[in-house]
């Protein structure tokens, strides 16, 4: 064979070797809100890019179509929501979905553009509060932490409006989706907004929220596969890189408090 001959079956080689490289490499398909869920996972790129393994991200703007895409199969994972709204959608709607890890908190905050303290909020003021019944009972359970109403005993952590026994104060709850939060602060005088939606509105919890829930309970983000995946060794990979060293400091240095992580 000549020396050109062999160059080119050489080269050859080398691409059919980079294509079987590339095809070998693992892709994992994961949904995520956007604001610090969808960048808490861009951080976890180059950390399973050293395993070979293709993170591809898909932002969704609300809290419902994440879950139907991974039951569908067009996800493999998401992350984006805590144990009690996960249990919810799988009861309501019978989705095959299991958490497989604790991620990060999300302290909730309450916030406002026309009161610097909620005790500024008048008498038979609006606020705006979430459409589901886990962020939404969420809220009214910080509120009846924070002495402003008081629940019927027994509750748990779903509460609705319905379930409000104290209003001294006479407050109007507005009920809305989550993600349309920060566009009712011109509107209400105070609105209960999650963290991931309202870092992207610029609202910090440290700095603007005029109250802000302690960091406790069910409330921990965790990440979603479908039943029949759970067990497989690429969710273990994904896994140990949400809670690697690498992605704790960035949450640290990012976020410096806001999310808070689990491990």
């Amino acid at each position: 064979m000549s020396r050109r001959a062999l160059i080119g079956a050489a080269f050859a080689a080398s691409l059919l070797a980079a294509g079987a490289a590339q095809a070998a490499d693992q892709v994992i398909r994961i949904g995520a809100t956007p604001g610090p869920h969808a960048q808490i996972l861009e951080s976890l790129k180059p950390v399973l890019a050293k395993k070979g393994i293709d993170l591809r991200i898909q932002e969704f703007s609300d809290y419902v179509v994440p879950n139907q895409a991974l039951d569908a199969g067009e996800l493999d994972a998401n992350s984006f929501q805590h144990q009690p709204y996960l249990d919810n959608q799988v009861k309501d709607r019978g989705y095959k979905l299991v958490s497989v890890a604790q991620t990060v908190n999300f302290p909730m905050g309450i916030y406002s553009k026309k009161h610097k303290s909620f005790d500024e909020v008048p008498n038979g003021g609006t606020v705006a509060i979430q459409n589901d019944p886990t962020n939404g009972g969420r809220t009214l359970l910080l509120l009846q932490d924070k002495g402003v109403i008081k629940l019927k005993e027994g509750v748990g952590f779903k509460p609705t409006v319905l379930d409000i026994v104290e209003n001294p104060r006479k407050l109007k709850f507005i009920e809305i989706d989550a993600a349309q939060a920060p566009r009712t602060l011109d509107d209400v005088d105070a609105a209960a907004i999650n963290t991931n939606y309202a870092e992207p509105a610029g609202l910090s919890p440290q700095k603007d929220a005029i109250l802000l829930e302690q960091p406790k309970g069910p409330y921990v983000n965790v990440i979603a596969v479908r039943v029949a995946d759970k067990d497989k060794p690429w969710v273990k990979e994904l896994v140990d890189a949400y809670r690697s060293p690498e992605v704790k400091a960035f949450v640290e240095q990012k976020f410096k408090g806001a999310v808070l992580t689990s491990w």
